[in-house]
């Protein structure tokens, strides 16, 4: 394995993430999929990674006061469940490692062509919901409650699944919920929600043995240096050309991952 790459791959990826906010499960998943590494062991090795590396990331949206932890608690409550219950399935399969490796293959490549299409279209659909949300949204309600611990278990599944959703398609199907919320507590309050729910999956794929411990020291290595400079650089370079590069490279890979 080349561990060298993985290095320089945290790396990228980490800048990148720090640079634009775009999820790093949607990005790093496919790299260890090139690197030849099993689907299985990808995502969960991914997913502890994803909740190390965003740990960082709450502390300082947290110091910046961008969480709302009310949203947070809604969406956990949603997302921590339907992360064990999607673990107890891939368990239950674990005997057959081929189907398993099949159904998150498959998975992935649908979140990824999904991701790739919020990517572009992100900042179209946060100005159509500000303008078109009804009032029953602008303010939280019971019904607005339950819609968030709905998103919750679309993500708990999905992530648990294919280690991608909790960034970029997280907070598209925020935006609609919550319209009058500013953007940077809508990214804030998606970081802090995706660390409890990668943990928890990341933890239930290392008990099967879905996890690279080599992998994830070097992926660290270079990621954590990644995001520091990515995230100076956060708001200085433009993105546009980046943002759309990484949604098509997304939707030739999940297409790829879908039809193949």
């Amino acid at each position: 394995m080349d561990l060298v790459g993985l290095i320089v791959a945290g790396l990228v990826v980490g800048f990148i993430v720090g640079m634009t906010g775009v999820g790093g499960g949607s990005l790093m998943t496919p790299i260890l999929l090139w690197f030849g590494i099993p689907p299985s062991t990808a995502v969960g090795t991914d997913l502890l990674y994803a909740a190390i590396t965003k740990s960082g990331g709450v502390y300082v949206h947290n110091k910046k006061k961008n969480i709302n932890w009310v949203i947070t608690g809604w969406l956990t409550l949603g997302s921590v469940p339907a992360a064990l219950l999607t673990l107890w399935i891939l368990h239950s399969l674990k005997a057959d490692l081929e189907v398993m490796n099949k159904l998150i293959k498959y998975s992935l490549g649908w979140a990824l062509l999904f991701t790739s299409v919020a990517i572009v279209f992100k900042k179209k659909l946060l100005v159509f919901s500000q303008k078109h949300a009804g009032d029953k949204f602008h303010s939280e309600s019971k019904t607005q409650n339950l819609l968030t611990v709905a998103i919750g278990v679309m993500l708990g599944a999905t992530v648990t699944l294919t280690s991608i959703g909790a960034g970029a398609l997280g907070t598209v199907t925020l935006f609609f919920l919550y319209p009058l919320l500013p953007t940077p507590k809508l990214v804030g309050t998606e970081i802090a929600h995706a660390v409890p729910l990668t943990l928890v999956a990341g933890l239930g794929h290392a008990s099967m043995g879905n996890l690279d411990f080599n992998i994830l020291g070097h992926l660290l290595m270079g990621s954590l240096p990644g995001i520091y400079l990515g995230s100076l650089l956060s708001g200085k370079l433009p993105d546009f050309y980046l943002r759309n590069a990484i949604a098509i490279m997304l939707f030739y890979v999940g297409f790829n991952l879908v039809v193949k």
